[in-house]
């Protein structure tokens, strides 16, 4: 007897998945803790994958799938929660992703970040990016992040996003969410009107283009403190992709604006529990400094992770600094400290003494 789509988001999270994936003959299937889990050996077939993802459109989303072949959009389903959908071709078929998103929005302390994130909460203006691969939870820590600044400040956040996946409630702050697609046609234009909209704090859910990225740093420079997410793995990479986006004459204009704007980098990935229960949160943090700056002016980012390495004091955090943090308080193996790690050799050496747990933090 053929399943109803609710039955297979229901069960994702019965499961503690993340994700649900339904792909042409295969099993529909579950990311738990980072693996891919099939709920059963039944293989469905494309016609059984098209209808159960059509059932989860609208009459103009689905004319929208027809046309661009892609679609990303917002699911709230009854009694089950609230979806990001991504549906997409392969193959000549239609596939998709569901990414859960509970409605509970942690508080920013609980997530395992470092006390400087609560820092840049406190920014009046700037640029900070949350940054990380697909699933590293960088949503989760910008919506963190918005309610601190809610909870604890009087202003106006404006939020561009796409879809609206977090829903905010007004609280000392007046929040208003608009979505490309419903609400604006574009992050671009939504982003020169917000500027028109008197914000305090603008929060864009990925900076994709020329466009956007410029018009942020301006409104970073102007008064007001922009966050926003990129998929990018480390600081100087993510430093290296904002400049990239622009043309060779472009360049330097935006090298000068950058190095003055940003605030912070926040790179972030999960990685699976030694002891088997979930993820545990690995960071690598830019609060740059006068030595930081100019580096960028000068576009010298293979100088950043020494600064950051001799700048702990002043809350900077290689990856490698987190990731040592977690081995050596026995949270994380040596095999998944070795995978995610930027310089292997201070992990292939086994330690010469027992280690011993020690907080997290310290």
């Amino acid at each position: 007897m053929a399943r109803e789509i609710t039955e297979y988001l229901r069960e994702t999270i019965a499961r503690g998945g993340s994700d649900l994936h339904l792909s042409a003959w295969a099993p529909a299937c579950a990311r738990v803790n980072g693996s891919i889990v099939p709920f059963d050996q039944e293989v469905l077939d494309p016609t059984t994958v098209r209808n159960l993802i059509l059932d989860t459109l609208s009459e103009a989303q689905r004319a929208t799938l027809e046309q661009e072949w892609e679609l990303d959009y917002a699911l709230q389903v009854e009694g089950v929660g609230r979806f990001r959908g991504n549906v997409h071709m392969a193959r000549g078929q239609a596939e998709a992703a569901f990414r859960f998103i509970s409605q509970e929005i942690p508080d920013l302390d609980t997530l395992g970040h470092h006390s400087v994130v609560q820092e840049f909460c406190n920014l009046r203006s700037g640029l900070v990016l949350v940054t990380g691969i697909t699933g590293s939870g960088k949503s989760t820590t910008l919506a963190s992040m918005v309610r601190r600044i809610s909870d604890t400040r009087n202003g106006v956040i404006i939020t561009l996003e796409d879809p609206i996946e977090y829903v905010f409630q007004h609280s000392s702050c007046l929040i208003k969410q608009r979505e490309v697609g419903n609400d604006t046609k574009d992050f671009p234009r939504a982003l020169r009107q917000a500027l028109r909209q008197d914000p305090d704090v603008i929060v864009v859910s990925g900076l994709r283009d020329l466009d956007t990225i410029r018009i942020a740093l301006t409104a970073s420079e102007t008064g007001h403190l922009v966050l926003a997410t990129l998929h990018t793995a480390d600081a100087p990479q993510t430093i290296d992709r904002l400049v990239d986006v622009f043309p060779a004459d472009q360049q330097p204009q935006i090298i000068t604006q950058l190095s003055s704007a940003l605030e912070g980098i926040i790179c972030q990935r999960l990685i699976p529990r030694a002891d088997g229960q979930g993820r545990v949160l690995a960071s690598e943090i830019l609060r740059p400094n006068h030595a930081v700056r100019n580096c960028i002016r000068d576009r010298k980012l293979e100088q950043i992770v020494g600064l950051m390495e001799i700048g702990y004091k002043e809350g900077n955090r290689t990856i490698d600094q987190s990731i040592t943090t977690l081995f050596d308080a026995n949270i994380i193996t040596r095999e998944d400290a070795l995978f995610n790690c930027r310089e292997r050799k201070i992990f292939e050496a086994p330690p010469k003494e027992p280690r011993k747990p020690k907080s997290i933090w310290t």
